[in-house]
């Protein structure tokens, strides 16, 4: 096997928090839908390239390169991304 580094690619990303969860339902541009989890948590469904991922409070919602949408873990996020200067 051969090793790869990832290309850099500046994305745009908003964690979901239960302040801005009602916002950032209204924008996302893809096909998503707002629900509860078993504990009556917010969730939102989005469906992705991979089929339906669902995105909790804490997690990060992602603009991919081709424009898709789709959730992050933030502890992945964290790993993965800087924020841009």
């Amino acid at each position: 096997m051969k090793k790869y580094r990832k290309l850099p690619v500046v994305i745009e990303a908003v964690r979901l928090t239960d302040e801005n969860k009602d916002r950032v339902f209204n924008e996302l541009t893809c096909n998503s839908a707002a629900g509860r989890d078993d504990n009556d948590n917010p969730i939102l469904i989005i469906q992705t390239l991979e089929g339906n991922m669902t995105a909790r409070l804490g997690d990060w919602i992602i603009k991919g390169v081709k424009g898709e949408f789709y959730p992050c873990k933030n502890d992945v996020f964290l790993a993965t991304y800087e924020e841009e200067k």
